[in-house]
């Protein structure tokens, strides 16, 4: 925060001379007023990303630089952004529910790489103080990078999530069910680095869990991994979170950029980067994501990899998913921001077709849904959709060791994708 600062001295200088420019007469009037306007749009600009900036990044009692640049910011759990919400102010995080039943049944078909999440930060051997969660602090040069600072950390309005995505932008290969009422998901995901064609698309490998229609009442509850270079200034995969009540309008945001998730461990920092990742035609590393609905206090809890519970969604901030879910998915996503006629050469996945199989497509396995007497089945009759199979496609299937699977993924821009 304090570089903000080293903007004021010169941005007054520029205001002066553009004064002295006016009063001698000098110049179009149309250049005078461009000199002083721009000038005066720059200090509100700086004093917007000051109030930010102090509204996102919480007082902390340690903070872990990471190799990869990142800061981690250690804060006392009742001082982190979600406890300004309205309906959770003056609360502090509850405990971690009782897990769904069939919990501690093997889930087969483990990472080459072992069971342990890590993340960058975790190199620098460093550990946030019990009483603290781990928070990736936001900085300025991750607001200059935004689009806009009104929706910084928030997905473009009006999305469709499944259906009829052509024009969107949004391009999807997906398994979901649809048939019953759910109360959370549970599957493995094999993590890339995928290629980004360009700075403000992105590419993530995610669950959704969704209640309300495809319009303007869509509750969506989202976890997994993505690169997004305008949102994290690299090219790194990273564990985010999602939620929004309203199809990605006015409510909800990734990670911590608005007030809403609940964290609860300071072991993981959503946001910050995954490591190791896997490897085209050798070792294979994936993490296990959990997110089950508490059936006592109704709050939605989020686990990652073996045990760690990362926090939980209230309740209340939803309408639909108050109750409970209508429809999960799992697979990936891209962000094609090039005009029509043209496709976006950002890769989803691995960037390679699922007919390539297990080493070099990205896959998601062991698929379970949590069923209305909380527990863990797996997740039967599911759908697969890929919007624009050219570009990326999905094929999936089911056997005694991965329970039910698929492979997904694909280049991008490519002969069958102009």
């Amino acid at each position: 925060m304090a570089r903000s600062f080293h903007f004021v001295p010169l941005l007054l200088l520029l205001l002066s001379s553009a004064s002295a420019l006016a009063a001698s007469g000098h110049g179009s009037g149309n250049a005078t007023a461009t000199a002083t306007l721009r000038p005066g749009r720059e200090l509100l600009k700086q004093k917007r990303i000051r109030a930010l900036l102090s509204k996102l990044n919480k007082p902390s009692v340690k903070t872990i630089e990471s190799p990869d640049g990142d800061f981690i910011d250690c804060v006392p759990s009742h001082l982190q952004p979600a406890f300004d919400h309205p309906k959770l102010r003056g609360q502090k995080p509850l405990d971690p529910p009782e897990r769904p039943k069939n919990y501690n049944s093997t889930v087969a078909g483990g990472s080459r790489a072992g069971a342990l999440v890590l993340q960058a930060w975790h190199a620098t051997g460093e550990a946030c103080p019990e009483g603290t969660v781990a928070l990736r602090r936001t900085t300025e040069k991750d607001l200059l990078r935004a689009s806009s600072l009104g929706r910084y950390g928030r997905k473009p309005p009006r999305r469709i999530t499944r259906h009829d995505s052509t024009g969107s932008g949004h391009e999807h290969a997906v398994g979901y069910v649809n048939s019953e009422k759910y109360y959370g998901a549970r599957a493995s995901v094999n993590v890339w680095s995928p290629r980004i064609g360009e700075p403000s698309e992105f590419s993530l490998s995610q669950i959704w869990v969704l209640s309300g229609s495809f319009k303007n009442d869509l509750n969506t509850i989202e976890a997994g991994w993505q690169v997004s270079p305008e949102l994290y200034g690299d090219s790194n995969p990273r564990f985010f979170t999602y939620w929004t009540t309203d199809a990605y309008q006015e409510t909800g945001c990734y990670n911590h950029n608005c007030r809403g998730f609940v964290q609860t461990t300071n072991k993981i920092a959503i946001g910050a980067a995954i490591t190791p990742e896997s490897v085209y035609n050798g070792r294979q590393f994936d993490i296990t994501l959990m997110i089950w609905k508490d059936p006592k206090h109704g709050h939605w809890w989020l686990e990652l990899g073996p045990g760690v519970v990362v926090g939980y969604w209230p309740s209340g901030l939803f309408t639909h998913l108050a109750h409970h879910a209508r429809m999960v998915q799992f697979g990936g996503e891209i962000f094609n921001a090039r005009a029509p006629g043209s496709h976006t050469a950002t890769q989803m996945g691995s960037g390679h077709f699922p007919g390539e199989g297990f080493d070099r497509a990205a896959y998601f396995r062991n698929l379970q849904v949590v069923d209305w007497d909380n527990s863990i089945i797996r997740a039967s009759n599911l759908k697969l959709l890929a919007d624009h199979p050219g570009c990326y496609d999905i094929q999936g299937g089911f056997n005694s060791y991965w329970g039910t699977y698929f492979y997904y993924g694909g280049p991008g821009r490519n002969v069958k994708c102009p």
